[in-house]
């Protein structure tokens, strides 16, 4: 670099991140009848996003008992992987070889393995449907892979847009990576069929295409075993495939970042391969792990008692969601297939500009594509939230957006 040349001159600006826009806009906002339906963490009835009882109860043990803070080494807290494994697979003996890490995060998870992925293919392509959570497609760029895109929702029946998906993986070239939403699909809350993940299984082995599933809201959905009962499926047929894993919803826990990465394959020389590669990939991003979420995850699964409370609290959560979707389908004929979706988010009938005079004119808050997270409303808001709501249901904003045809399940 010559005398007076500025380190940082090719640095290009960037538009804000949306989300933490809207976050802002919202803060700021003074109204205090202001709907929040737009950041993605669960709320209680009170509008609340407390610490779990039984999460309290294993961090007060963590800091009455925790003899260090020595680092735990590249692969984290070992104990929580393994106490973890049987809730995502299952505790089956016929376990196909895996191999896990803790990862800050699943977003940690899904950059871990995207950093593997382009180790073993550079530039290879990973399919990721439409639409998606929008950290998706960076988080695989920018490890050098090359997102490519399906279709999946289909918005004019507020479901999966399977056929035109199936298409799309059909072309799909080998070596190429899908990435799937193991269960309550962000940002549109529906999620595919035992038969659908049964034909996007054989997709993946008759075209040698690598499952990546990004499971981040087991529990939240229809149940804990029923939410991974896809999972298991495509795992017991694919010979390979990645799983990465965030407790930071369903143990509310999300400002500790915790989760998890498995790599599966039917070679267990290449599980040990795999093992080594994640390992220096993990030193070389984050060096060592954070401890107290996982250890804290670890101590509620280890205990009978903690773990029993969680699941009651987990389901409370789950129950609340699903009651408030079945209040929004009651409320309105354009909002009747929520009460099918699952998990936080669902997308919203509506325009970019009904989501614009929603905020200016009755300070509800969404993301710009009408994604709200269903946990923000409550008994005392949802009546002003669908009845602000119904005009841009009923109207020509509506009609016009769901004129057009398009491809059903």
């Amino acid at each position: 670099m010559s005398a007076g040349t500025e380190a940082f001159a090719r640095l290009a600006p960037l538009p804000a991140d949306a989300l933490l826009a809207l976050i802002a806009l919202c803060r700021a906002d003074l109204r205090t009848e202001k709907i929040d339906v737009g950041v993605g963490v669960y709320r209680d009835e009170a509008g609340a996003t407390t610490v779990l009882r039984a999460v309290k109860a294993a961090e007060d043990r963590l800091v009455a008992e925790q003899s260090s803070k020595a680092y735990l080494g590249a692969e984290g807290d070992q104990r929580f992987i393994e106490l973890l494994a049987p809730i995502v697979f299952g505790d089956g003996t016929n376990q196909p070889p895996r191999f896990g890490l803790q990862t800050p995060g699943g977003t940690g998870a899904l950059r871990l393995g995207a950093e593997l992925l382009a180790r073993t293919a550079p530039g290879a392509r990973v399919w990721i449907g439409t639409p998606t959570w929008p950290n998706h497609a960076p988080i695989f760029a920018e490890a050098g892979l090359t997102p490519a895109f399906h279709p999946y929702y289909d918005a004019t029946s507020g479901g999966i847009a399977f056929n035109a998906m199936l298409e799309a993986l059909h072309a799909a070239m080998p070596g190429d990576a899908v990435l799937l939403h193991g269960c309550s699909h962000n940002p549109t809350g529906t999620e595919l069929s035992i038969d659908e993940w049964r034909a996007v299984a054989a997709v993946c082995t008759g075209r040698g295409l690598l499952p990546f599933v990004d499971l981040a809201y087991q529990g939240l959905g229809t149940g804990l075993e029923e939410d991974v009962a896809g999972t298991r499926l495509l795992l017991d047929s694919v010979p390979d495939a990645l799983v990465a894993y965030s407790c930071d919803k369903n143990f509310a826990v999300y400002r500790e970042r915790v989760g998890a990465l498995w790599i599966q394959t039917r070679n267990p020389a290449r599980v040990a391969i795999a093992r080594d590669n994640l390992l220096a990939l993990a030193r070389s991003l984050w060096s060592m792990p954070p401890d107290h979420g996982a250890a804290t995850v670890r101590i509620v699964l280890d205990d009978p008692d903690l773990a029993d409370m969680w699941r009651v609290e987990l389901a409370t959560m789950r129950q609340r969601l699903n009651s408030v979707r079945t209040a929004l389908a009651v409320a309105h004929p354009g909002l009747a297939g929520i009460a099918a979706q699952r998990g936080l988010f669902s997308l919203l009938p509506i325009t970019s500009q009904a989501v614009t005079t929603l905020r200016e004119a009755h300070g509800i808050y969404m993301a710009d594509n009408a994604r709200i997270n269903v946990a923000g409303l409550n008994a005392a808001n949802l009546a002003r939230f669908t009845d602000a709501l119904t005009p841009f249901l009923d109207g020509d904003q509506f009609r016009n957006r769901f004129s057009a045809s398009s491809p059903g399940r």
